[in-house]
């Protein structure tokens, strides 16, 4: 009796051909480092019941009063809660105000001359209108409580993460800090956040290597001067330059003494676009960051290099701070977490304070993806497993997800 063979439809025969083809090519590839970084990462997923990203934020940050025409106002945050609460993503955020246990003054004189902090609390609660003089350290009688408010935000949003009650955090704060010098209030800011959350990081929650990255249009020169000896925590900058505060943002200024080599700023030219800060993040910043491998991450989340900023000259799209956030997150993974602890500095106009700060939530708050095998296979095929995926537009800048 002669028996028929199966037929097999042409399809399925080509389907199967190519997934046995898929599996034979990757088990005969080269085993990179790389690779296997990336084929270890998964999900990060926070407890079924608890939020991914936590925000921050208190009716108190709008009592510091700036004055009639100063571009930061107390209205930026109003316009950025009003849009976020009424955006779906708002459901999905854990809504919070500092945590009222926390004493900031401690943690503020750690990184702040004690002087400097007891002038500032007394020319505010004399009535003074400007911190040392300074046309652009404006002060109320409310500015020290504000600030040091502020500081409480920042060492909450740490403690947040640091304990697993979310993934990451964005505090939605005034006023900003990152030009703050350790005895001087200057550009907008008077005690520095993200330094001083960076100091709790390690002291409180016993981390040894912290890095900040600084996206604000300007160059955070006060960050830079507080670390710029300590190799313990990594300051990364992009910037336009040559803009404010001047020469602190050069490229030759990459640390001294032992902090030598924890310091990188990354100039920007006027009109760069999203180009420019996309690429800088997947080459310099990714290696950088590999290198100094940190255990917790705080950005300095300014808005001001949005294109319609009144101030900055960039001209960034709303879009492009998801995309660096995401880079971020995937750089965070192939350390084996996700602790990003974001504290809002600049962004004066109205799309860049709202829809930039929301897409960058949005990217904090989307779920971590598995790596694809087929993407790690076409990426080692092509040569381009060092990286993150690049595309021409701001349609397709965004890296793959990792």
């Amino acid at each position: 009796m002669k028996i028929a063979r199966p037929v097999i439809p042409l399809k399925m025969f080509r389907q199967h051909h190519t997934r046995a083809l898929l599996l034979f090519s990757v088990a005969l590839l080269p085993f990179t480092p790389v690779m296997v970084v990336r084929a270890e990462v998964t999900e990060t997923k926070p407890r079924a019941e608890a939020f991914r990203t936590a925000l921050i934020y208190d009716d108190v940050f709008l009592e510091h009063d700036t004055g009639p025409g100063f571009p930061e106002h107390a209205d930026r945050l109003r316009r950025l809660t009003k849009h976020l609460k009424e955006h779906p993503v708002s459901t999905r955020l854990l809504w919070t105000a500092p945590d009222e246990k926390i004493d900031p003054v401690p943690w503020i004189k750690a990184i702040h001359d004690p002087g400097y902090v007891a002038e500032l609390k007394r020319a505010c609660e004399a009535g003074e209108k400007q911190m040392h003089g300074n046309a652009d350290t404006p002060i109320s009688k409310r500015t020290y409580e504000v600030a040091a408010k502020a500081v409480a935000g920042s060492l909450t949003a740490v403690d947040l993460v640091m304990a697993g009650r979310v993934t990451n955090a964005f505090a939605a704060l005034r006023p900003p800090g990152h030009h703050a010098m350790p005895a001087k209030a200057k550009g907008f800011c008077f005690f520095a956040n993200a330094a001083i959350a960076a100091r709790y990081a390690q002291k409180h929650h016993k981390l040894e290597r912290v890095m900040i990255v600084d996206w604000d249009v300007h160059h955070g020169d006060g960050t830079q001067a507080i670390f710029l000896e300590d190799p313990s925590v990594y300051f990364f900058s992009t910037h336009q330059y040559p803009f404010y505060p001047g020469p602190s943002g050069s490229p030759e200024i990459t640390g001294t003494g032992a902090g030598e080599g924890t310091n990188l700023n990354v100039p920007l030219a006027a009109g760069s676009g999203d180009e420019a800060v996309i690429k800088a993040y997947q080459t310099k910043l990714t290696a950088a960051f590999r290198k100094f491998k940190p255990q917790l991450l705080i950005i300095s989340a300014g808005f001001d290099a949005h294109e319609d900023d009144p101030l900055g000259a960039l001209g960034w799209s709303s879009d492009v701070y998801a995309g660096l956030t995401e880079i971020l997150r995937a750089l965070c993974r192939e350390q084996g977490h996700e602790r990003i602890v974001s504290l809002l500095e600049g962004g004066y106009s109205e799309r860049g304070i709202t829809e930039g700060v929301r897409r960058h939530i949005e990217a904090l708050e989307a779920p971590a993806k598995k790596p694809s095998v087929r993407r790690m296979l076409a990426r080692q095929i092509s040569g381009r497993d060092q990286g993150f995926g690049f595309g021409s537009s701001r349609s397709q800048i965004f890296p793959c997800n990792i």
